[in-house]
């Protein structure tokens, strides 16, 4: 059966109502003068149940607050060890020692260059160079001469160590200069 595509029902007619008739003796309810009286009886038996259960619940609340609860010695104070007068030493100790550290020192290798650009136009590298000294680090142009032609390289540097160099890359990320590399280049 196709669920998605089922018509809806048509509402059923009532049946009508004869005249006359009233919907409470439709349904088998009999007047209310005519009810029976609930008997005696079980009257009696619920108020008696409920008695018993109000009994029950004050005996259990009274057993609660009878019950006692285990007495535990403790032992008298004077049974515990004496504290010892043992003074620790190894803070003297500490105080008089000498730790020595063997740090190997940094290597200085070749000089660090830092190529942010690299232009077949001279504009387009003048351009990148402005956008660097805005950012506030000094680059500068160079033209080289390869085997696929002449080339207009924007470079900074040279820097000792590659920590520095890293710094100022830094520095031009945040200004939104990115693509720079660093290289051990030979300065000529």
């Amino acid at each position: 059966m196709d669920y998605a595509n089922r018509k809806p029902k048509s509402p059923k007619r009532k049946p009508a109502k004869k005249k006359g008739s009233n919907k409470k003796q439709q349904r088998g309810a009999k007047p209310v003068g005519e009810r029976k009286a609930v008997p005696w009886f079980v009257v009696i038996i619920a108020i008696g149940l409920i008695a018993l259960f109000t009994y029950i619940l004050v005996q259990i609340s009274g057993k609660s607050e009878e019950v006692e609860q285990p007495h535990v010695q403790q032992p008298p104070a004077d049974l515990l060890p004496e504290k010892s007068a043992e003074r620790w030493r190894y803070i003297e100790e500490l105080e008089s020692k000498e730790v020595e550290v063997d740090v190997p020192e940094r290597e200085v290798g070749p000089p660090k260059l830092m190529q942010c650009g690299s232009f077949r136009q001279q504009a387009d590298a003048e351009r990148l160079r402005a956008q660097i000294a805005m950012a506030g680090l000094e680059s500068q142009v160079r033209a080289t001469d390869g085997s696929n032609g002449l080339w207009y390289r924007v470079i900074l540097g040279p820097y000792e160590t590659k920590r520095d160099a890293e710094r100022d890359r830094h520095k031009l990320q945040r200004n939104q200069v990115f693509g720079c590399a660093i290289w051990n280049w030979n300065i000529d």
